[in-house]
């Protein structure tokens, strides 16, 4: 359990401090045609989460860092072998779902509501498209034996995709904003592999997959959306977004004239 605990709550207290954002987005969408500066995010920062990944990419080929998961996975069937929870299927979206209270309750983040959930989607959608090939790709058994789904984890990758949001959002604020949502993260993270659905190694990984996810959507997001909603003089090209509602379901519209 120990052992656990150092790991992931190191990956919470580098990336709580990590480098934060540069330049605030300005607030109006459809400003044209700069709106989106250039985010200032250094490319070294997504050395720490590709490193994570890594570490369990390492796993199928290095025996030490298998015989690791082997170990935390006998350790926890003797001190907990009936320890189960779904709470970590609440958590995973916890930080998701206070960046949205916090804007509802007046706290704004460093993107406007469109923006941020802009950002989400393209956060979501990389991971979304990574971590599902590399589930296929891998074929590793569960230590529960239930699929061989089980690299990398899905659920940490997705509270740690959360938690990186929510830590670009308010960590200009404050730490402690990236503090709770990778704690969040890592007791996803403690939950699936006591509830024995992952190995170690793809809880690491999945941690880094999904930093990795969020880091790459706030890195390429500014150059979609300034060359979605950049109006050129010469060219006159326009764009229109809209929220839109129907039969119960809300979306946005988008439209551009070229």
């Amino acid at each position: 359990m120990k052992k656990i605990l150092v790991a992931l709550f190191f990956i919470i207290s580098y990336q709580a401090n990590a480098q934060k954002i540069g330049d605030t987005i300005k607030k109006d969408l459809l400003t044209a045609p700069d709106t989106v500066k250039h985010l200032h995010s250094k490319t070294w920062a997504l050395i720490p989460p590709a490193g994570l990944v890594a570490y369990g990419a390492l796993s199928f080929v290095f025996h030490p860092i298998r015989q690791l998961d082997y170990s935390i996975h006998t350790e926890i069937a003797k001190t907990d072998p009936n320890f189960h929870t779904v709470a970590e299927s609440y958590f995973q979206f916890a930080p998701i779902i206070i960046v949205y209270g916090l804007n509802l309750a007046g706290v704004s983040g460093k993107n406007t509501f469109i923006d941020r959930t802009a950002l989400l989607g393209l956060s979501a959608g990389i991971l979304g498209v990574t971590g599902y090939a590399t589930k296929h790709l891998t074929h590793r058994l569960r230590p529960n034996n239930e699929d061989y789904l089980s690299f990398p984890s899905g659920h940490t990758a997705t509270a740690f995709m959360a938690a990186e949001f929510m830590a670009q959002e308010y960590s200009g604020k404050s730490s402690v904003y990236g503090i709770i949502g990778y704690t969040f993260a890592a007791t996803t993270g403690v939950f699936r592999l006591y509830n024995r659905d992952h190995w170690f190694s793809d809880v690491v990984a999945g941690a880094g997959y999904g930093i990795l996810s969020t880091k790459l959507s706030y890195l390429v997001y500014p150059y979609i959306r300034n060359w979605l909603t950049h109006t050129d003089g010469k060219t006159g090209k326009k764009v229109m977004v809209m929220p839109t509602y129907q039969d119960g379901t809300g979306a946005l519209s988008f439209a551009m004239d070229l």
